[in-house]
């Protein structure tokens, strides 16, 4: 006997996810269907905020847009099936051309230019490249993800991927030009 799985879309998973029994969970809805995802930890943190911290000083600077962090929500497909996505990501830069006019408590609409994913022992390389494709495909220029463990970070664009250690230099790329920082210098020790 097969069972049908029930999938959602974002209004309703925005409504399911405001029940008590979500209040200390972090899900994202992937292709209409809820995910638990893990809590960041210390090493996570690191990386999140000094990597944050060195994009949003470029990019006010320069007046080019904004950079979001911690998880923001982005609703990256609606599905005519229902099968939905919305994606929480980890830092995001949008262009000033991109940006809402006003930034609100609902999930972005608008893909972001840059995303960066840090990666936890939990996540699974399926989950990781589904990830970056749904960003890609929803319009992202520039998805870098974040391998502590394995001390790298790897950069993606439609055209490829470039994987970079340590003593390597990331960069802004089209994206973000002239952006660049040692991958040693987003590692903590």
């Amino acid at each position: 006997m097969i069972i049908d799985r029930q999938v959602i879309g974002v209004d309703e998973f925005l409504q399911i996810v405001e029940h008590p029994e979500y209040e200390d969970r972090i899900v994202e809805l992937v292709e209409g269907e809820i995910v638990d995802m893990p809590l960041p930890n210390p090493i996570h943190a690191a990386i999140l905020g000094t990597l944050s911290g060195a994009l949003a000083v470029y990019v006010q600077k320069r007046k080019l847009g904004r950079v979001l962090a911690g998880g923001v929500p982005f609703v990256l497909e609606r599905n005519p099936e229902g099968k939905d996505t919305l994606r929480g990501i980890d830092i995001a830069f949008i262009s000033s051309d991109r940006l809402p006019a006003r930034l609100t408590r609902a999930p972005l609409t608008v893909a972001p230019d840059l995303a960066v994913e840090i990666t936890s022992p939990s996540n699974t390389a399926d989950d990781i490249e589904k990830k970056i494709q749904q960003l890609l495909k929803a319009g992202a220029g520039l998805v870098w993800i974040v391998y502590p463990d394995l001390r790298c970070v790897a950069a993606h664009t439609v055209d490829g991927s470039v994987t970079l250690k340590e003593s390597d230099t990331l960069s802004g790329g089209e994206v973000l030009p002239g952006f660049e920082i040692l991958v040693s210098e987003i590692l903590p020790d």
